[in-house]
């Protein structure tokens, strides 16, 4: 792409278009080769637009509610005057590659909204509930003018803790009535979650969200190592407390920034950022220097004939020093 035409998708970006918002996100989405420098010369030309949102990640078990939730919550905060920006991570078909849950159809009145952009990303494989280019889709819906950014994990298991390192806050939804509450939650959630919601508190299932969300505060009192992160109930069906989300998410970010820990929790996202592209990076360069050698020497590994330390040696070997 020409420098010029990088330019012109940056400013379309930065005015708002919707268009030029999903043909950049498609760019830095892009596995080819080609497209990475133009990516990343577009992410820089947007950078001084970008900061000002909140960003919120939301996790939780498949059949938790993310979805209804967010089509809630973000019909709610565009009716205060908000512009939401929705990027939902779906697992990938193994055929296709392509996303195949198509959260954007469970979130019907959001998607009505001109005031809303929802973009549903395959994880293509990616580890922690996140797309590869999340962070990048994000900064560039920054830029464009949307004011909360909401990153809805996969809900798959037990990567999904990557979302906490892109985001302001980091918000893990809770079933009500699902057995017992601290088998099937991970200490490494309970740890990093921000806010932690019991949803579906409506109709029978109010008294077991008030039993699970009181489960949860004792858990969190044994298990976190600074400030328990605040549990609550919710129902995204009938809107009850949402409010009081909010106002959680809110409260929780201008803490951190009144603090300045969100200047030092951003920064610190930017150096995983770097790592982890560093890391993308080298498995490319992997690709191109020992592809043939790599394949063979897997086979090798996975057929039992060759320890897997012996196999790394020998592909880390044959790259340029």
């Amino acid at each position: 792409m020409a420098r010029q035409e990088l330019t012109d998708l940056a400013v379309r970006v930065r005015a708002g278009e919707r268009a030029a918002l999903a043909r950049a996100i498609t760019l830095v989405e892009s596995r080819r080769a080609e497209h990475r420098a133009d990516a990343a010369a577009l992410i820089q030309e947007v950078l001084p637009a970008t900061g000002k949102a909140l960003r919120v990640g939301i996790t939780g078990v498949p059949g938790v509610g993310k979805s209804t939730l967010i089509d809630a919550l973000g019909t709610m905060l565009i009716e205060q005057g908000e512009r939401v920006a929705v990027l939902a991570i779906d697992p990938s078909s193994t055929r296709t590659g392509g996303a195949i849950l198509g959260d954007k159809t469970r979130m019907a009145n959001l998607s009505a909204r001109r005031e809303a952009f929802i973009r549903p990303s395959p994880s293509a494989g990616s580890l922690g509930g996140v797309a590869a280019r999340t962070r990048e889709a994000m900064l560039l819906a920054e830029a464009a003018g949307f004011t909360v950014i909401i990153v809805e994990t996969v809900g798959v298991g037990q990567s999904e803790l990557a979302v906490a390192d892109m985001v302001d806050t980091y918000l893990a939804l809770m079933l009500p009535g699902a057995g017992d509450e601290l088998q099937g939650i991970k200490k490494g959630l309970l740890e990093r979650a921000d806010i932690i919601a019991v949803n579906k508190a409506d109709g029978d299932a109010v008294s077991a969200a008030r039993i699970a969300a009181a489960e949860l505060i004792s858990a969190v009192k044994i298990l976190a190592t600074d400030a328990p992160p605040e549990v609550l109930t919710v129902s995204a069906r009938t809107g009850e407390k949402l409010a009081a989300l909010w106002a959680s998410i809110v409260g929780h970010r201008d803490r951190l920034a009144s603090s300045g820990a969100l200047d030092v929790r951003r920064r610190e996202q930017n150096v995983v950022w770097m790592r982890d592209m560093i890391a993308d990076g080298l498995q490319a360069y992997l690709a191109q220097y020992a592809g043939d050698a790599l394949a063979a020497t897997t086979d090798a590994v996975r057929s039992g004939n060759l320890a897997p330390s012996v196999g790394a040696q020998e592909i880390l070997a044959r790259l340029p020093r």
